[in-house]
């Protein structure tokens, strides 16, 4: 089979999959050789807690033949328990200050950014709160000694967003938005880092929702293609 099952399967992705789960569903289902996580009539539901570039091989096969949704966590809130260094320390649990967002998602999908454009792709942005296990490593691999992710653990679902167009994610651009902008602009009116709104741009960009529309110093200008439409 060529998916994970459920020997290795990761406590975060099992409490996604059991939490989606209602009467009549089947799990960890075989679908042309692909083990697919449930499937709920003639709906295909994948859940991907991290690096959708593994799964990106599995989604082109299935979504020609058949409706799939990629269901992908994103912590709006986030507890971080670190087991003891010695046996004689107690575990410490914090709240990060860090809160995520649902525009996390386009980390992930520069990946595959045309996928949505088929009619048989939906995306599912689930916020949620989690609890990450930390322990300390003696020696990482190519790294230095430090805390590393031991697993991470739903504590609760805080909301669901559905996208089943290019134009659902296109939403996600700040109506405060200018007509247009840079990746610059685009990270100030979000609030958050550049790279994040250089990936929005990028994964819109290749769904045809935004365009280039010329440049503002060594700046690109992009501009929404129906406002250009419109014009």
């Amino acid at each position: 089979m060529n998916a994970i099952g459920e020997l290795n399967e990761q406590p975060l992705h099992a409490a996604l999959k059991a939490w989606y789960a209602r009467p009549g569903d089947q799990l960890e289902v075989s679908v042309d050789g692909y083990v697919i996580d449930l499937v709920q009539g003639d709906l295909l539901v994948e859940i991907q807690t991290e690096n959708f570039s593994n799964i990106r091989r599995k989604l082109n096969k299935l979504v020609p033949h058949y409706p799939v949704r990629l269901i992908y966590p994103v912590a709006a809130e986030k507890w971080i328990l670190k087991l003891p260094r010695q046996a004689s320390e107690q575990p410490q649990r914090r709240k990060s200050p860090k809160r995520g967002r649902v525009e996390a998602v386009f980390v992930e999908l520069v990946s595959f950014p045309q996928l949505l454009l088929e009619d048989n792709c939906s995306l599912e942005v689930v916020l949620i709160q989690e609890e990450e296990l930390r322990r300390y490593a003696e020696k990482k691999r190519r790294c230095n000694p430090g805390w590393v992710t031991v697993e991470r653990r739903l504590l609760d679902v805080v909301s669901q967003h559905v996208f089943e167009t290019p134009s659902d994610l296109s939403a996600l651009l700040p109506s405060a938005l200018p007509d247009e902008f840079t990746t610059l602009d685009l990270a100030q009116v979000l609030g958050g880092p550049r790279r994040l709104a250089q990936k929005m741009v990028y994964c819109l960009r290749e769904m045809g929702e935004i365009i280039p529309f010329g440049k503002r110093g060594r700046a690109i200008l992009y501009s929404r293609a129906n406002a250009v439409d419109a014009e």
